[in-house]
Protein backbone atom coordinates (compact mmCIF):
# COMPACT_ATOMS: atom_id res chain seq x y z
CA UNK A 1 0.00 0.00 0.00
CA UNK A 2 1.21 4.09 -0.98
CA UNK A 3 1.12 6.25 1.28
CA UNK A 4 -1.67 8.06 -1.34
CA UNK A 5 -3.69 4.82 -0.61
CA UNK A 6 -3.45 4.92 2.80
CA UNK A 7 -4.47 8.17 2.82
CA UNK A 8 -7.41 7.82 0.22
CA UNK A 9 -8.93 5.20 2.40
CA UNK A 10 -8.43 7.15 5.62
CA UNK A 11 -10.14 10.19 3.99
CA UNK A 12 -12.76 7.85 2.50
CA UNK A 13 -13.52 6.69 6.27
CA UNK A 14 -14.09 10.45 7.46
CA UNK A 15 -16.61 10.83 4.43
CA UNK A 16 -18.15 7.97 4.93
CA UNK A 17 -18.75 8.89 8.87
CA UNK A 18 -19.60 12.26 8.14
CA UNK A 19 -22.19 11.75 6.07
CA UNK A 20 -23.82 8.76 8.82
CA UNK A 21 -24.81 10.59 11.61
CA UNK A 22 -27.52 7.60 12.26
CA UNK A 23 -27.83 4.20 11.47
CA UNK A 24 -30.36 5.34 9.26
CA UNK A 25 -28.12 7.69 7.12
CA UNK A 26 -25.52 5.44 7.15
CA UNK A 27 -27.95 2.52 5.42
CA UNK A 28 -28.65 5.25 3.10
CA UNK A 29 -24.79 6.43 2.45
CA UNK A 30 -24.26 2.02 1.76
CA UNK A 31 -27.25 2.18 -0.54
CA UNK A 32 -25.97 5.08 -2.57
CA UNK A 33 -22.12 3.44 -2.99
CA UNK A 34 -23.97 0.35 -3.41
CA UNK A 35 -25.81 1.18 -6.27
CA UNK A 36 -23.02 3.13 -7.93
CA UNK A 37 -21.20 0.06 -7.95
CA UNK A 38 -23.98 -2.02 -10.10
CA UNK A 39 -25.57 -3.20 -6.85
CA UNK A 40 -29.43 -3.76 -6.67
CA UNK A 41 -32.04 -3.98 -4.53
CA UNK A 42 -34.14 -6.78 -3.02
CA UNK A 43 -37.35 -6.91 -1.85
CA UNK A 44 -38.04 -9.45 1.22
CA UNK A 45 -41.70 -9.32 0.66
CA UNK A 46 -41.28 -10.44 -3.70
CA UNK A 47 -39.68 -13.54 -4.74
CA UNK A 48 -36.28 -13.05 -5.72
CA UNK A 49 -34.73 -13.92 -9.43
CA UNK A 50 -30.65 -14.73 -9.10
CA UNK A 51 -28.06 -16.11 -11.21
CA UNK A 52 -24.26 -16.16 -10.95
CA UNK A 53 -22.26 -12.77 -10.73
CA UNK A 54 -25.76 -11.19 -9.78
CA UNK A 55 -25.07 -7.85 -6.97
CA UNK A 56 -27.72 -7.57 -4.74
CA UNK A 57 -28.41 -5.76 -1.50
CA UNK A 58 -31.21 -6.25 1.21
CA UNK A 59 -32.17 -3.75 4.11
CA UNK A 60 -34.23 -4.48 6.74
CA UNK A 61 -35.87 -1.86 9.48
CA UNK A 62 -34.32 1.03 7.65
CA UNK A 63 -30.92 0.47 9.59
CA UNK A 64 -29.63 -2.79 8.70
CA UNK A 65 -28.30 -3.78 5.23
CA UNK A 66 -26.79 -6.92 3.90
CA UNK A 67 -25.00 -6.77 0.35
CA UNK A 68 -23.74 -9.92 -2.09
CA UNK A 69 -21.79 -11.00 -4.96
CA UNK A 70 -22.97 -14.07 -5.89
CA UNK A 71 -20.16 -16.27 -7.04
CA UNK A 72 -19.75 -18.43 -10.42
CA UNK A 73 -20.36 -21.90 -8.39
CA UNK A 74 -22.97 -22.75 -6.47
CA UNK A 75 -22.95 -22.11 -2.59
CA UNK A 76 -23.20 -25.55 -1.59
CA UNK A 77 -19.93 -26.39 -3.35
CA UNK A 78 -18.42 -23.20 -2.56
CA UNK A 79 -19.54 -21.26 0.46
CA UNK A 80 -19.74 -17.77 1.44
CA UNK A 81 -17.06 -15.47 2.77
CA UNK A 82 -19.16 -13.03 4.80
CA UNK A 83 -17.94 -9.66 6.97
CA UNK A 84 -20.31 -8.36 9.56
CA UNK A 85 -20.53 -5.30 11.00
CA UNK A 86 -22.69 -3.22 12.86
CA UNK A 87 -24.30 0.59 11.97
CA UNK A 88 -25.12 1.48 15.86
CA UNK A 89 -23.08 3.73 18.25
CA UNK A 90 -23.97 4.71 21.66
CA UNK A 91 -25.87 8.24 21.63
CA UNK A 92 -28.23 9.99 23.28
CA UNK A 93 -31.84 9.39 21.71
CA UNK A 94 -35.28 11.59 21.78
CA UNK A 95 -37.55 9.85 24.38
CA UNK A 96 -41.49 9.97 22.62
CA UNK A 97 -42.81 13.12 24.32
CA UNK A 98 -39.72 14.60 24.49
CA UNK A 99 -40.51 18.15 25.45
CA UNK A 100 -39.45 19.67 28.85
CA UNK A 101 -40.00 22.36 30.50
CA UNK A 102 -38.43 23.78 33.52
CA UNK A 103 -36.28 26.74 35.42
CA UNK A 104 -37.26 29.29 32.10
CA UNK A 105 -36.01 26.37 29.44
CA UNK A 106 -37.42 24.07 26.58
CA UNK A 107 -35.20 21.04 26.57
CA UNK A 108 -35.79 17.78 25.68
CA UNK A 109 -35.69 14.79 27.17
CA UNK A 110 -33.52 11.95 26.31
CA UNK A 111 -32.62 7.85 26.65
CA UNK A 112 -29.46 6.51 26.98
CA UNK A 113 -28.56 4.41 24.04
CA UNK A 114 -25.80 1.45 24.40
CA UNK A 115 -22.58 2.24 26.65
CA UNK A 116 -22.25 6.23 26.49
CA UNK A 117 -19.77 8.04 27.80
CA UNK A 118 -22.02 10.47 29.29
CA UNK A 119 -18.83 13.19 30.68
CA UNK A 120 -17.83 13.71 26.45
CA UNK A 121 -21.40 15.13 25.15
CA UNK A 122 -21.58 17.79 27.87
CA UNK A 123 -20.42 21.44 26.04
CA UNK A 124 -20.80 19.79 22.33
CA UNK A 125 -22.90 21.95 19.67
CA UNK A 126 -24.89 18.89 19.42
CA UNK A 127 -27.50 18.37 16.04
CA UNK A 128 -30.56 15.98 15.66
CA UNK A 129 -30.95 13.73 12.93
CA UNK A 130 -33.07 10.00 12.20
CA UNK A 131 -36.33 9.11 11.14
CA UNK A 132 -39.73 10.18 11.21
CA UNK A 133 -42.53 8.40 10.35
CA UNK A 134 -45.65 9.95 8.63
CA UNK A 135 -49.44 8.92 7.82
CA UNK A 136 -51.33 9.87 4.68
CA UNK A 137 -54.57 8.44 3.48
CA UNK A 138 -53.60 5.26 5.79
CA UNK A 139 -50.28 4.74 4.41
CA UNK A 140 -46.83 5.20 6.50
CA UNK A 141 -44.07 6.67 4.95
CA UNK A 142 -40.22 7.13 6.12
CA UNK A 143 -38.05 10.29 6.10
CA UNK A 144 -34.77 10.81 7.05
CA UNK A 145 -33.99 13.82 8.87
CA UNK A 146 -30.91 15.57 9.89
CA UNK A 147 -31.00 19.20 11.20
CA UNK A 148 -27.18 20.09 10.16
CA UNK A 149 -26.44 23.15 12.38
CA UNK A 150 -26.05 23.52 16.30
CA UNK A 151 -29.69 23.07 17.98
CA UNK A 152 -28.83 21.65 21.30
CA UNK A 153 -26.52 21.34 24.37
CA UNK A 154 -25.92 20.13 27.35
CA UNK A 155 -23.85 22.86 29.59
CA UNK A 156 -21.21 21.41 32.55
CA UNK A 157 -21.68 22.75 35.90
CA UNK A 158 -19.17 26.01 36.60
CA UNK A 159 -16.44 24.07 38.94
CA UNK A 160 -17.36 27.31 41.14
CA UNK A 161 -20.58 25.09 42.11
CA UNK A 162 -18.58 21.61 42.07
CA UNK A 163 -15.69 22.42 43.63
CA UNK A 164 -14.47 18.55 44.04
CA UNK A 165 -14.73 17.32 40.39
CA UNK A 166 -11.21 17.36 39.38
CA UNK A 167 -10.56 15.29 42.69
CA UNK A 168 -13.75 13.00 43.18
CA UNK A 169 -14.84 12.95 39.58
CA UNK A 170 -17.91 13.63 37.71
CA UNK A 171 -20.48 12.19 38.84
CA UNK A 172 -23.87 12.41 35.87
CA UNK A 173 -27.21 10.86 36.62
CA UNK A 174 -28.59 10.38 33.39
CA UNK A 175 -31.98 11.56 34.19
CA UNK A 176 -31.08 15.15 36.06
CA UNK A 177 -27.78 15.92 34.20
CA UNK A 178 -28.15 14.89 30.84
CA UNK A 179 -31.11 16.47 29.12
CA UNK A 180 -30.19 19.03 26.68
CA UNK A 181 -31.36 22.95 26.18
CA UNK A 182 -33.43 24.06 23.11
CA UNK A 183 -34.15 27.34 23.96
CA UNK A 184 -35.51 29.90 26.10
CA UNK A 185 -38.83 30.07 27.32
CA UNK A 186 -39.13 33.69 27.33
CA UNK A 187 -38.19 33.19 23.51
CA UNK A 188 -41.24 31.96 22.66
CA UNK A 189 -43.33 28.07 22.25
CA UNK A 190 -41.26 25.13 21.03
CA UNK A 191 -43.05 22.74 18.90
CA UNK A 192 -41.27 19.66 17.72
CA UNK A 193 -43.31 18.14 15.39
CA UNK A 194 -43.35 21.91 13.84
CA UNK A 195 -39.65 22.38 13.75
CA UNK A 196 -39.71 18.43 12.34
CA UNK A 197 -41.93 19.66 9.22
CA UNK A 198 -39.91 22.32 8.79
CA UNK A 199 -36.65 20.85 8.83
CA UNK A 200 -38.69 18.79 6.45
CA UNK A 201 -39.56 21.08 3.88
CA UNK A 202 -36.08 22.27 3.06
CA UNK A 203 -35.20 18.87 1.92
CA UNK A 204 -38.32 19.24 -0.17
CA UNK A 205 -40.45 17.04 1.60
CA UNK A 206 -44.12 18.63 2.85
CA UNK A 207 -45.31 16.83 5.79
CA UNK A 208 -48.27 18.32 8.16
CA UNK A 209 -47.42 18.19 12.08
CA UNK A 210 -50.83 15.90 12.28
CA UNK A 211 -49.42 13.65 9.61
CA UNK A 212 -46.16 12.94 12.12
CA UNK A 213 -47.17 10.00 14.15
CA UNK A 214 -43.76 8.49 15.36
CA UNK A 215 -39.91 9.09 15.33
CA UNK A 216 -36.32 7.78 15.80
CA UNK A 217 -34.01 10.63 16.44
CA UNK A 218 -30.22 10.78 17.77
CA UNK A 219 -28.12 13.56 19.11
CA UNK A 220 -24.98 13.69 17.08
CA UNK A 221 -21.86 15.90 17.52
CA UNK A 222 -21.66 18.80 14.60
CA UNK A 223 -17.68 18.46 14.90
CA UNK A 224 -16.57 17.29 11.41
CA UNK A 225 -14.66 14.36 11.36
CA UNK A 226 -10.39 15.13 10.61
CA UNK A 227 -6.91 13.93 10.97
CA UNK A 228 -4.27 15.30 13.38
CA UNK A 229 -1.11 14.41 14.80
CA UNK A 230 2.41 15.63 14.01
CA UNK A 231 2.33 13.54 10.40
CA UNK A 232 -1.08 13.24 10.19
CA UNK A 233 -1.48 10.12 11.53
CA UNK A 234 -4.58 10.08 13.69
CA UNK A 235 -8.01 9.72 12.60
CA UNK A 236 -10.68 12.09 15.42
CA UNK A 237 -14.27 11.29 14.81
CA UNK A 238 -17.36 10.11 16.26
CA UNK A 239 -18.73 6.64 15.67
CA UNK A 240 -15.36 5.31 14.58
CA UNK A 241 -17.31 2.16 16.44
CA UNK A 242 -18.25 1.30 14.41
CA UNK A 243 -18.79 2.41 11.21
CA UNK A 244 -15.19 2.31 10.57
CA UNK A 245 -15.91 -1.21 10.36
CA UNK A 246 -18.79 -0.74 8.03
CA UNK A 247 -16.62 0.65 6.18
CA UNK A 248 -13.79 -1.45 5.40
CA UNK A 249 -16.08 -4.41 4.93
CA UNK A 250 -18.46 -2.56 2.11
CA UNK A 251 -15.06 -0.85 0.26
CA UNK A 252 -13.78 -4.43 0.32
CA UNK A 253 -16.69 -6.23 -1.09
CA UNK A 254 -17.00 -3.10 -3.51
CA UNK A 255 -13.09 -3.47 -4.53
CA UNK A 256 -13.57 -6.84 -5.83
CA UNK A 257 -13.61 -7.29 -8.98
CA UNK A 258 -14.15 -9.85 -11.78
CA UNK A 259 -16.19 -13.38 -10.86
CA UNK A 260 -15.58 -15.50 -8.05
CA UNK A 261 -16.53 -18.92 -7.21
CA UNK A 262 -17.45 -18.04 -3.79
CA UNK A 263 -20.62 -15.99 -3.23
CA UNK A 264 -19.22 -12.49 -0.81
CA UNK A 265 -21.21 -10.56 1.50
CA UNK A 266 -21.50 -7.67 3.95
CA UNK A 267 -24.07 -7.47 6.74
CA UNK A 268 -23.91 -4.68 8.33
CA UNK A 269 -26.55 -4.78 11.55
CA UNK A 270 -28.35 -2.42 13.95
CA UNK A 271 -28.87 -2.77 17.61
CA UNK A 272 -25.62 -4.53 18.70
CA UNK A 273 -24.81 -1.66 21.39
CA UNK A 274 -27.75 -2.86 23.30
CA UNK A 275 -27.22 -6.54 22.81
CA UNK A 276 -28.73 -7.23 19.03
CA UNK A 277 -31.77 -8.54 19.97
CA UNK A 278 -34.36 -6.82 17.79
CA UNK A 279 -35.80 -7.63 14.41
CA UNK A 280 -32.80 -6.56 12.79
CA UNK A 281 -30.08 -7.34 15.15
CA UNK A 282 -27.28 -9.83 14.87
CA UNK A 283 -29.22 -11.56 17.33
CA UNK A 284 -32.39 -12.01 14.59
CA UNK A 285 -33.22 -14.41 11.70
CA UNK A 286 -31.69 -11.83 9.57
CA UNK A 287 -28.88 -13.43 7.61
CA UNK A 288 -30.02 -16.77 8.03
CA UNK A 289 -33.33 -15.94 5.78
CA UNK A 290 -30.74 -14.80 3.64
CA UNK A 291 -28.43 -16.95 2.87
CA UNK A 292 -31.27 -19.17 3.31
CA UNK A 293 -33.28 -17.83 0.36
CA UNK A 294 -29.83 -17.30 -1.77
CA UNK A 295 -29.05 -20.74 -1.19
CA UNK A 296 -32.17 -21.87 -2.47
CA UNK A 297 -31.68 -19.64 -5.72
CA UNK A 298 -28.24 -20.73 -6.16
CA UNK A 299 -27.28 -24.30 -5.19
CA UNK A 300 -28.69 -27.76 -6.24
CA UNK A 301 -32.02 -27.40 -4.67
CA UNK A 302 -31.30 -30.36 -2.01
CA UNK A 303 -33.11 -29.74 1.26
CA UNK A 304 -29.64 -30.18 3.19
CA UNK A 305 -27.91 -27.37 0.50
CA UNK A 306 -27.68 -24.35 3.37
CA UNK A 307 -25.77 -26.90 5.78
CA UNK A 308 -23.49 -27.82 3.33
CA UNK A 309 -23.33 -24.18 2.35
CA UNK A 310 -21.98 -23.23 6.06
CA UNK A 311 -19.48 -26.08 6.07
CA UNK A 312 -17.91 -24.84 3.33
CA UNK A 313 -18.27 -20.77 4.55
CA UNK A 314 -16.39 -18.21 6.74
CA UNK A 315 -17.19 -15.08 8.74
CA UNK A 316 -15.15 -11.85 9.45
CA UNK A 317 -17.10 -10.10 12.73
CA UNK A 318 -15.45 -6.92 12.48
CA UNK A 319 -15.49 -4.25 15.75
CA UNK A 320 -13.05 -2.04 17.02
CA UNK A 321 -10.27 -3.07 19.27
CA UNK A 322 -9.04 -1.44 22.48
CA UNK A 323 -5.43 -0.07 21.93
CA UNK A 324 -2.70 0.33 24.15
CA UNK A 325 -3.94 3.84 25.75
CA UNK A 326 -0.04 5.50 26.88
CA UNK A 327 -1.76 7.01 30.27
CA UNK A 328 -3.39 3.89 30.89
CA UNK A 329 -1.24 0.75 30.08
CA UNK A 330 -1.62 -1.27 33.23
CA UNK A 331 -5.20 -1.59 32.23
CA UNK A 332 -4.32 -4.37 29.31
CA UNK A 333 -3.18 -7.40 29.46
CA UNK A 334 1.23 -7.59 28.72
CA UNK A 335 2.13 -9.20 24.95
CA UNK A 336 -1.60 -8.46 23.99
CA UNK A 337 -1.98 -4.54 23.80
CA UNK A 338 -2.87 -3.63 20.28
CA UNK A 339 -1.04 -0.12 19.21
CA UNK A 340 -2.74 2.37 17.13
CA UNK A 341 -1.24 2.27 13.39
CA UNK A 342 -0.29 -1.37 13.55
CA UNK A 343 -2.67 -2.95 11.71
CA UNK A 344 -5.56 -5.51 12.37
CA UNK A 345 -6.35 -7.13 15.80
CA UNK A 346 -7.60 -10.39 16.23
CA UNK A 347 -9.57 -10.65 19.52
CA UNK A 348 -9.75 -13.55 21.56
CA UNK A 349 -11.40 -14.66 24.91
CA UNK A 350 -11.60 -18.37 25.78
CA UNK A 351 -15.43 -17.73 27.03
CA UNK A 352 -16.46 -17.52 23.77
CA UNK A 353 -17.10 -13.74 24.34
CA UNK A 354 -15.66 -13.56 20.57
CA UNK A 355 -15.82 -16.22 18.53
CA UNK A 356 -12.25 -16.33 17.80
CA UNK A 357 -10.50 -20.24 18.00
CA UNK A 358 -7.08 -21.66 17.10
CA UNK A 359 -8.64 -22.52 13.71
CA UNK A 360 -10.39 -19.08 12.58
CA UNK A 361 -7.61 -16.75 13.93
CA UNK A 362 -5.14 -19.31 11.61
CA UNK A 363 -7.33 -18.32 8.80
CA UNK A 364 -7.37 -14.74 9.10
CA UNK A 365 -3.51 -14.22 9.91
CA UNK A 366 -3.20 -16.36 6.52
CA UNK A 367 -5.21 -13.61 4.90
CA UNK A 368 -2.91 -11.07 6.26
CA UNK A 369 0.12 -12.64 5.69
CA UNK A 370 -0.96 -12.92 1.62
CA UNK A 371 -1.28 -9.16 1.67
CA UNK A 372 1.87 -8.33 3.63
CA UNK A 373 -0.16 -7.05 6.88
CA UNK A 374 0.99 -8.67 10.52
CA UNK A 375 -1.94 -8.33 12.57
CA UNK A 376 -1.83 -7.83 16.02
CA UNK A 377 -3.79 -9.74 19.04
CA UNK A 378 -6.10 -8.86 21.82
CA UNK A 379 -7.73 -10.31 24.78
CA UNK A 380 -9.07 -8.69 28.07
CA UNK A 381 -6.97 -8.66 31.41
CA UNK A 382 -7.89 -12.11 33.09
CA UNK A 383 -9.10 -9.71 36.30
CA UNK A 384 -11.17 -7.37 34.17
CA UNK A 385 -14.75 -8.77 32.32
CA UNK A 386 -14.80 -9.03 28.69
CA UNK A 387 -16.95 -7.53 26.10
CA UNK A 388 -18.66 -9.07 23.11
CA UNK A 389 -20.09 -7.96 19.62
CA UNK A 390 -21.69 -9.96 16.62
CA UNK A 391 -19.14 -12.60 16.36
CA UNK A 392 -20.42 -15.05 18.91
CA UNK A 393 -24.26 -14.53 18.28
CA UNK A 394 -23.64 -14.84 14.64
CA UNK A 395 -21.86 -18.03 14.71
CA UNK A 396 -24.18 -19.57 17.59
CA UNK A 397 -27.22 -18.70 15.17
CA UNK A 398 -25.81 -19.72 11.83
CA UNK A 399 -22.62 -22.78 12.86
CA UNK A 400 -20.72 -20.82 10.92
CA UNK A 401 -16.63 -20.40 11.21
CA UNK A 402 -15.92 -17.33 12.60
CA UNK A 403 -13.18 -14.87 13.59
CA UNK A 404 -13.64 -11.39 16.00
CA UNK A 405 -11.46 -8.47 14.18
CA UNK A 406 -11.00 -4.78 14.61
CA UNK A 407 -9.00 -2.29 14.00
CA UNK A 408 -7.48 -0.47 17.16
CA UNK A 409 -8.72 2.44 18.47
CA UNK A 410 -8.86 4.30 22.06
CA UNK A 411 -11.59 7.03 23.70
CA UNK A 412 -14.15 3.65 22.59
CA UNK A 413 -17.70 4.72 23.81
CA UNK A 414 -17.23 8.89 23.67
CA UNK A 415 -18.62 11.27 21.25
CA UNK A 416 -15.27 11.84 19.47
CA UNK A 417 -13.04 8.62 18.98
CA UNK A 418 -9.81 8.59 18.01
CA UNK A 419 -8.06 5.85 15.54
CA UNK A 420 -4.92 5.97 13.48
CA UNK A 421 -5.32 6.53 9.45
CA UNK A 422 -2.81 3.72 8.75
CA UNK A 423 -4.93 1.41 9.79
CA UNK A 424 -7.63 1.85 7.67
CA UNK A 425 -6.15 0.74 4.16
CA UNK A 426 -4.66 -2.56 6.25
CA UNK A 427 -8.00 -3.68 7.24
CA UNK A 428 -9.65 -3.53 3.93
CA UNK A 429 -6.38 -4.85 1.98
CA UNK A 430 -7.10 -8.01 4.53
CA UNK A 431 -10.82 -8.23 4.05
CA UNK A 432 -10.75 -8.28 0.12
CA UNK A 433 -8.03 -11.00 0.92
CA UNK A 434 -10.79 -12.77 2.52
CA UNK A 435 -13.63 -12.57 0.03
CA UNK A 436 -10.98 -13.22 -3.14
CA UNK A 437 -8.97 -16.04 -1.79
Amino acid sequence: MTPSDTDAAANDLLAFIDASPTPYHAVRESIRRLTAQGYRALDEREPWDLKPGDKVYVTRGDTSIAAFHLGTVPVDRAGFRLVGAHTDSPNLRLKPNAHVQRSGFHQLGVEVYGGVLFSTWLDRDLSLAGRVVSAKDGRLTHHLVDFRRPLLRIPNLAIHLNRTVNTDGLKLNAQEHLVPVLALERSGPVDLKAMLVAELARGGTQVEPADILGFDLCLYDLQPSTRSGAFGEFLHAPRLDNLASSHAGLSALLAMSGPREATCGVILYDHEECGSVSAQGAASPFLKDLLERITLAHSDGRGDSLHRAIQRSFMVSADMAHALHPNYASMHEPKHAPVLGGGPVIKSNVNQSYATDGETWAWFALCCREVGVTPQNFITRTDLGCGSTIGPISAGELGIRTVDVGNPMMSMHSIRELAAAADVAAMISVLRNVYVR
